[in-house]
């Protein structure tokens, strides 16, 4: 497996660095973001280091199987009624660290929509919905 000492989703996923994990298997780990959009919103990062979603498909591929059960997670255990699943690819799409990872962004009812992810509009601090998930 490939990583590298200076990215920091490899120390997260090596344990140097803590994080809320909510799911983890053989090929990826799935823990809350810091700077969440909305309540529960997760990132599913492959164990190996691969820069970007488009970078090496058999990777993209592996993590597919942790993306589904971590997003039927955050339905079942948070409520949500939808979910957004995104990779950015690149600097211009917005991609700020440069290991391939997966927003999954739950959906309420009462969501104004993707307009809604630019307000940052999250509630609730990490432990109470670490503890929701995984409880």
């Amino acid at each position: 497996m490939t990583t590298q000492a200076d990215c920091i989703f490899c120390r997260i996923v090596a344990g140097e660095i803590p994080s809320k994990r909510v799911y983890e298997d053989d090929h990826a780990i799935a823990f809350l973001d810091l700077d969440p959009f909305k309540t529960g919103h997760t990132l599913v990062v492959p164990r190996a280091h691969v820069s970007d979603a488009l970078a090496d498909a058999d990777v993209l591929a592996s993590i597919a199987p942790a993306i589904a059960a971590t997003g039927t997670l955050l339905v079942e255990k948070l409520g949500a009624s939808g979910m957004n699943v995104l990779s950015n690819v690149g600097e211009d799409a917005g991609q700020s660290v440069f290991h391939l990872h997966v927003h999954l962004v739950p959906r309420y009812a009462d969501d104004a929509g993707m307009g809604a992810l630019l307000t940052r509009a999250a509630s609730g601090d990490l432990d109470e919905v670490h503890a929701r998930i995984t409880g």
